[in-house]
């Protein structure tokens, strides 16, 4: 690996700006250099909302992801906005019920937002099953590192549940990389 450009996707509200910090994070403690960026529609919570995170053993000249290496989307929307910006040989991770075309990427379809609501029971953690899926469909970072950063970073009384859900997304890609 020398330099990864990531796009985390889905609608204001999801976590997404958190979920780019935490990745960042993630990469900072495994000695890698790592920047994040964000931006909302103008809807802010329900509009499409994107993290975006470089992640590289070397300097990072340019703060912005130009031609993304690995796509989430959570939603339709963030899916039909940002899809055009992803690599023709990059990796999608698209919630499962988001639509898509196929083409010359990676696909997976995972339940990051049934496995919050319906398996853990709290859409608030959606964001923290869809980064342990990423990791374990890309090894971007290392699980370790990634649950250093995620205990790090969510709100004091919530380790427990925001850990659940870690482990839980892991579980996910971790079922998507044994179906493809």
């Amino acid at each position: 690996m020398s330099k990864y450009e990531i796009r985390l996707s889905g609608s204001g509200g999801q976590g997404m700006l958190l979920s780019g910090i935490i990745l960042a994070e993630a990469a900072i403690y495994e000695g890698k250099n790592a920047i994040q960026s964000q931006s909302y529609g103008p809807e802010a919570r329900g509009g499409a909302s994107k993290s975006e995170v470089i992640i590289s053993e070397d300097e990072i000249d340019f703060p912005k992801v130009r031609s993304c290496d690995i796509l989430l989307s959570l939603t339709q929307k963030s899916y039909n906005e940002y899809s055009p910006g992803l690599r023709k040989d990059g990796i999608l991770i698209l919630d499962n019920s988001v639509e898509y075309k196929e083409s010359n990427t990676k696909i997976y379809s995972v339940p990051i937002i049934d496995t919050a609501i319906n398996e853990i029971g709290k859409h608030f953690v959606t964001n923290i099953v869809a980064l342990g899926a990423l990791v374990s469909l890309t090894n971007i970072v290392s699980k370790n590192a990634l649950e250093q950063a995620v205990l790090n970073r969510v709100p004091k009384g919530t380790e427990e549940l925001n850990k659940k859900a870690l482990y839980m997304g892991f579980k996910i890609g971790e079922d998507a990389l044994k179906r493809n």
